[in-house]
């Protein structure tokens, strides 16, 4: 027959037994937990240094693109416009083609186009990096034919000085339907047109051409 007492230390026991068990089945709870948290923390890490990686990586590959293209382009050539038109000259990459679309003789306007690699058929829809116009309107009638685009802000607006010559630049959506930047100047009793038909190339526009650019007024 078991004693009061005795019946007191094997309730104690099984108690102490029972929170031993408890206290080892959280402890493993809270270990698995943290095992798992820093399993997921550690890939987490990890997918963040790749991507950190692979973005620093392709920052440099653009920026080594970049830098060779920009040499690529280098010696430019020179564009030399007829003298009985101003004679208009301007640099602009080695890695473009020129083509002259019309030459101004017998009263038409003269055209010519610029485009790396080979200038597409003038008679398609593509924009050219760089085009030269010189035609027989008088410079305030050439501005004339884009005031109302300036005016509905399509186009905006300025008065420019380049290389010591004074003309009129516009920015922004052109009545032909393209986007860009172009600038007018009075040559003689004729008006030249200097533009590129999308902001893709204004830098080498504004950088390379505008900045070179010579004509006799």
């Amino acid at each position: 027959m078991k004693h009061k007492g005795e019946r007191g230390s094997v309730s104690g026991l099984l108690i102490a037994n029972l929170t031993l068990i408890l206290l080892s089945l959280v402890l493993g709870s809270v270990m698995i937990w943290a095992l798992v948290s820093y399993n997921d923390q550690r890939q987490n890490v990890d997918a963040k240094i790749q991507k950190a990686i692979a973005e620093a990586k392709k920052q440099q590959y653009d920026s080594d693109a970049k830098t060779f293209a920009e040499r690529e382009k280098q010696p430019y050539k020179q564009f030399v416009g007829p003298s009985e038109l101003g004679r208009v000259t301007f640099d602009y990459p080695k890695t473009w083609s020129a083509y002259v679309g019309s030459d101004g003789g017998q009263g038409t306007s003269y055209e010519a186009y610029l485009y790396p690699g080979v200038v597409p058929p003038t008679i398609s829809r593509q924009p050219y990096a760089l085009r030269v116009s010189i035609d027989s309107r008088s410079y305030d009638q050439t501005l004339q034919q884009y005031q109302s685009s300036v005016q509905n802000g399509d186009l905006k607006s300025m008065a420019v000085t380049v290389n010591g010559f004074s003309g009129n630049r516009l920015d922004g959506k052109f009545p032909g339907g393209f986007e860009g930047s172009m600038v007018i100047f009075k040559v003689r009793d004729k008006s030249l047109r200097l533009y590129t038909e999308t902001p893709v190339f204004r830098s080498d526009f504004d950088n390379i051409a505008l900045k070179t650019l010579k004509f006799n007024p």
